[in-house]
Protein backbone atom coordinates (compact mmCIF):
# COMPACT_ATOMS: atom_id res chain seq x y z
CA UNK A 1 0.00 0.00 0.00
CA UNK A 2 1.20 3.58 -0.66
CA UNK A 3 2.74 5.55 2.19
CA UNK A 4 0.90 8.29 4.05
CA UNK A 5 1.98 11.23 1.90
CA UNK A 6 1.47 13.65 4.80
CA UNK A 7 4.78 12.40 6.25
CA UNK A 8 6.68 13.95 3.33
CA UNK A 9 9.69 11.72 3.97
CA UNK A 10 11.09 10.91 0.56
CA UNK A 11 13.04 7.92 -0.70
CA UNK A 12 14.47 6.74 -4.00
CA UNK A 13 13.99 3.00 -4.55
CA UNK A 14 15.84 0.96 -7.15
CA UNK A 15 13.13 -1.16 -8.78
CA UNK A 16 14.00 -3.83 -11.34
CA UNK A 17 10.54 -5.41 -11.39
CA UNK A 18 11.87 -8.55 -9.71
CA UNK A 19 10.96 -10.25 -6.45
CA UNK A 20 13.57 -8.61 -4.23
CA UNK A 21 13.22 -5.02 -5.41
CA UNK A 22 9.42 -5.21 -5.27
CA UNK A 23 9.64 -6.39 -1.67
CA UNK A 24 11.93 -3.45 -0.92
CA UNK A 25 9.45 -1.01 -2.47
CA UNK A 26 6.72 -2.51 -0.28
CA UNK A 27 8.93 -2.00 2.78
CA UNK A 28 9.90 1.56 1.88
CA UNK A 29 6.32 2.52 1.01
CA UNK A 30 5.28 1.97 4.62
CA UNK A 31 7.15 5.09 5.73
CA UNK A 32 8.23 7.07 2.68
CA UNK A 33 6.88 8.77 -0.40
CA UNK A 34 8.80 6.78 -2.99
CA UNK A 35 10.31 7.53 -6.35
CA UNK A 36 11.08 4.26 -8.12
CA UNK A 37 14.06 4.15 -10.46
CA UNK A 38 14.48 1.44 -13.12
CA UNK A 39 17.18 0.96 -15.75
CA UNK A 40 17.23 -0.11 -19.37
CA UNK A 41 20.82 -1.26 -19.76
CA UNK A 42 20.34 -3.45 -22.83
CA UNK A 43 19.52 -6.47 -20.65
CA UNK A 44 18.16 -9.61 -22.29
CA UNK A 45 14.72 -9.27 -20.75
CA UNK A 46 12.96 -5.92 -20.92
CA UNK A 47 9.67 -7.35 -19.67
CA UNK A 48 10.95 -6.58 -16.17
CA UNK A 49 10.66 -2.87 -16.96
CA UNK A 50 6.99 -3.24 -17.84
CA UNK A 51 6.52 -5.10 -14.56
CA UNK A 52 8.35 -2.35 -12.66
CA UNK A 53 6.12 0.32 -14.16
CA UNK A 54 2.97 -1.51 -13.08
CA UNK A 55 4.34 -2.28 -9.61
CA UNK A 56 5.38 1.34 -8.99
CA UNK A 57 1.89 2.49 -9.96
CA UNK A 58 0.30 0.06 -7.51
CA UNK A 59 2.40 1.47 -4.67
CA UNK A 60 1.67 5.07 -5.55
CA UNK A 61 5.32 5.69 -6.42
CA UNK A 62 6.48 7.96 -9.18
CA UNK A 63 8.52 5.99 -11.68
CA UNK A 64 11.45 6.76 -13.94
CA UNK A 65 13.20 4.51 -16.45
CA UNK A 66 16.79 5.51 -17.17
CA UNK A 67 18.48 4.29 -20.34
CA UNK A 68 22.18 3.45 -20.14
CA UNK A 69 23.94 3.43 -23.50
CA UNK A 70 24.24 0.03 -25.15
CA UNK A 71 27.69 -1.39 -24.53
CA UNK A 72 28.39 0.42 -21.23
CA UNK A 73 27.42 -2.66 -19.20
CA UNK A 74 28.62 -5.22 -21.73
CA UNK A 75 30.58 -8.38 -21.03
CA UNK A 76 27.82 -10.22 -19.19
CA UNK A 77 25.47 -13.02 -20.16
CA UNK A 78 22.66 -10.63 -19.27
CA UNK A 79 23.74 -8.02 -21.82
CA UNK A 80 25.54 -10.05 -24.49
CA UNK A 81 23.48 -12.65 -26.34
CA UNK A 82 26.64 -14.36 -27.55
CA UNK A 83 27.28 -15.44 -23.93
CA UNK A 84 24.95 -18.24 -22.88
CA UNK A 85 22.99 -17.86 -19.66
CA UNK A 86 24.18 -20.75 -17.46
CA UNK A 87 21.74 -23.34 -16.15
CA UNK A 88 24.01 -24.62 -13.38
CA UNK A 89 25.99 -22.91 -10.63
CA UNK A 90 29.68 -22.35 -11.22
CA UNK A 91 32.58 -21.55 -8.91
CA UNK A 92 33.57 -17.90 -8.54
CA UNK A 93 31.76 -14.90 -9.95
CA UNK A 94 29.31 -16.09 -12.65
CA UNK A 95 29.02 -14.81 -16.21
CA UNK A 96 25.70 -13.20 -15.26
CA UNK A 97 27.63 -10.60 -13.25
CA UNK A 98 27.15 -7.21 -14.91
CA UNK A 99 30.27 -4.99 -14.56
CA UNK A 100 29.77 -2.21 -11.97
CA UNK A 101 25.98 -2.41 -12.35
CA UNK A 102 24.99 -1.52 -8.79
CA UNK A 103 27.63 1.20 -8.63
CA UNK A 104 26.18 2.89 -11.72
CA UNK A 105 22.61 2.40 -10.49
CA UNK A 106 23.32 3.78 -7.02
CA UNK A 107 25.32 6.72 -8.39
CA UNK A 108 22.38 7.71 -10.58
CA UNK A 109 19.96 7.19 -7.69
CA UNK A 110 22.17 9.36 -5.50
CA UNK A 111 21.94 12.26 -7.94
CA UNK A 112 18.17 11.84 -8.23
CA UNK A 113 17.86 11.75 -4.44
CA UNK A 114 19.75 15.03 -4.05
CA UNK A 115 17.59 16.73 -6.66
CA UNK A 116 14.38 15.45 -5.06
CA UNK A 117 15.46 16.23 -1.49
CA UNK A 118 15.48 12.57 -0.46
CA UNK A 119 17.96 11.38 2.16
CA UNK A 120 17.11 7.69 1.87
CA UNK A 121 17.92 5.24 -0.93
CA UNK A 122 16.68 1.65 -1.01
CA UNK A 123 18.19 -1.27 -2.89
CA UNK A 124 17.26 -4.96 -2.92
CA UNK A 125 20.71 -6.52 -2.79
CA UNK A 126 21.08 -9.83 -0.95
CA UNK A 127 24.20 -11.55 0.38
CA UNK A 128 22.62 -14.89 1.35
CA UNK A 129 20.67 -16.46 -1.53
CA UNK A 130 22.46 -14.77 -4.41
CA UNK A 131 24.80 -15.56 -7.29
CA UNK A 132 28.09 -14.32 -5.83
CA UNK A 133 28.07 -10.76 -7.14
CA UNK A 134 30.63 -8.53 -5.37
CA UNK A 135 28.30 -5.51 -5.43
CA UNK A 136 25.68 -7.29 -3.30
CA UNK A 137 27.81 -7.53 -0.14
CA UNK A 138 27.26 -5.54 3.09
CA UNK A 139 30.77 -4.04 2.91
CA UNK A 140 30.00 -2.69 -0.56
CA UNK A 141 26.82 -0.96 0.64
CA UNK A 142 28.65 0.48 3.66
CA UNK A 143 31.44 1.79 1.44
CA UNK A 144 29.03 3.37 -1.03
CA UNK A 145 27.12 5.09 1.78
CA UNK A 146 30.36 6.50 3.18
CA UNK A 147 31.33 7.78 -0.26
CA UNK A 148 27.87 9.30 -0.79
CA UNK A 149 28.17 11.37 2.35
CA UNK A 150 31.64 12.59 1.37
CA UNK A 151 30.77 13.39 -2.24
CA UNK A 152 27.44 15.25 -2.01
CA UNK A 153 26.31 18.67 -0.89
CA UNK A 154 23.61 17.01 1.21
CA UNK A 155 26.15 14.90 3.06
CA UNK A 156 28.64 17.74 3.60
CA UNK A 157 25.90 20.07 4.90
CA UNK A 158 24.75 17.52 7.46
CA UNK A 159 21.76 15.99 5.67
CA UNK A 160 23.06 12.46 5.97
CA UNK A 161 22.23 10.05 3.15
CA UNK A 162 21.40 6.47 4.09
CA UNK A 163 21.55 3.45 1.81
CA UNK A 164 18.98 0.93 3.01
CA UNK A 165 19.43 -2.73 2.05
CA UNK A 166 16.70 -4.35 4.19
CA UNK A 167 17.01 -7.78 2.52
CA UNK A 168 20.77 -8.14 2.59
CA UNK A 169 20.89 -10.74 5.39
CA UNK A 170 17.63 -12.55 4.57
CA UNK A 171 17.17 -15.86 2.78
CA UNK A 172 14.92 -15.90 -0.27
CA UNK A 173 12.22 -17.62 1.79
CA UNK A 174 12.41 -14.89 4.43
CA UNK A 175 12.16 -12.23 1.74
CA UNK A 176 9.03 -13.86 0.33
CA UNK A 177 7.47 -14.19 3.78
CA UNK A 178 8.23 -10.52 4.47
CA UNK A 179 6.62 -9.47 1.20
CA UNK A 180 3.53 -11.59 1.69
CA UNK A 181 2.94 -9.98 5.09
CA UNK A 182 3.00 -6.63 3.29
CA UNK A 183 0.60 -7.83 0.61
CA UNK A 184 3.09 -8.09 -2.26
CA UNK A 185 1.60 -9.70 -5.37
CA UNK A 186 4.55 -11.76 -6.59
CA UNK A 187 2.64 -12.77 -9.72
CA UNK A 188 3.47 -9.30 -11.05
CA UNK A 189 7.21 -9.72 -10.65
CA UNK A 190 9.72 -10.92 -13.24
CA UNK A 191 12.87 -12.62 -11.94
CA UNK A 192 14.10 -14.65 -14.92
CA UNK A 193 17.34 -13.56 -16.60
CA UNK A 194 15.82 -14.35 -20.00
CA UNK A 195 12.08 -13.89 -19.57
CA UNK A 196 10.14 -13.45 -22.80
CA UNK A 197 8.13 -10.39 -23.82
CA UNK A 198 5.15 -11.65 -21.81
CA UNK A 199 7.24 -11.94 -18.66
CA UNK A 200 7.24 -15.74 -18.76
CA UNK A 201 10.28 -17.41 -17.19
CA UNK A 202 12.69 -20.07 -18.46
CA UNK A 203 12.74 -21.99 -15.17
CA UNK A 204 16.41 -22.93 -15.71
CA UNK A 205 18.65 -19.94 -14.94
CA UNK A 206 20.15 -19.14 -11.53
CA UNK A 207 17.54 -16.51 -10.82
CA UNK A 208 14.65 -18.87 -11.59
CA UNK A 209 16.20 -21.58 -9.43
CA UNK A 210 16.76 -19.24 -6.46
CA UNK A 211 13.18 -18.00 -6.77
CA UNK A 212 11.68 -21.49 -7.02
CA UNK A 213 13.65 -22.72 -3.99
CA UNK A 214 12.60 -19.63 -2.02
CA UNK A 215 8.92 -20.34 -2.53
CA UNK A 216 9.40 -24.03 -1.69
CA UNK A 217 11.25 -23.13 1.51
CA UNK A 218 8.57 -20.57 2.39
CA UNK A 219 5.86 -23.18 1.86
CA UNK A 220 4.06 -20.98 -0.64
CA UNK A 221 3.04 -21.62 -4.25
CA UNK A 222 5.21 -19.75 -6.75
CA UNK A 223 2.99 -17.73 -9.15
CA UNK A 224 5.72 -17.58 -11.81
CA UNK A 225 4.51 -18.20 -15.38
CA UNK A 226 6.83 -20.26 -17.57
CA UNK A 227 7.28 -20.41 -21.33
Amino acid sequence: MPADTTSQKKAVVLLSGGLDSTTVLAIASQHYVCHALSFNYAQRSLSELKAAQSIAHDYGASHQIVTIDDGVLAGSALTDKSIEVPQTRSAGIPVTYVPARNTLFLAHALAVAEVRGANDLFIGVNAVDYSGYPDCRPEYIQAFEAMANLATRAGVEGHRLTIHAPLIEKTKAQIIQTGLKLGVDYAQTVSCYQANARGEACGQCDSCQFREKGFVDAGVKDPTRYF
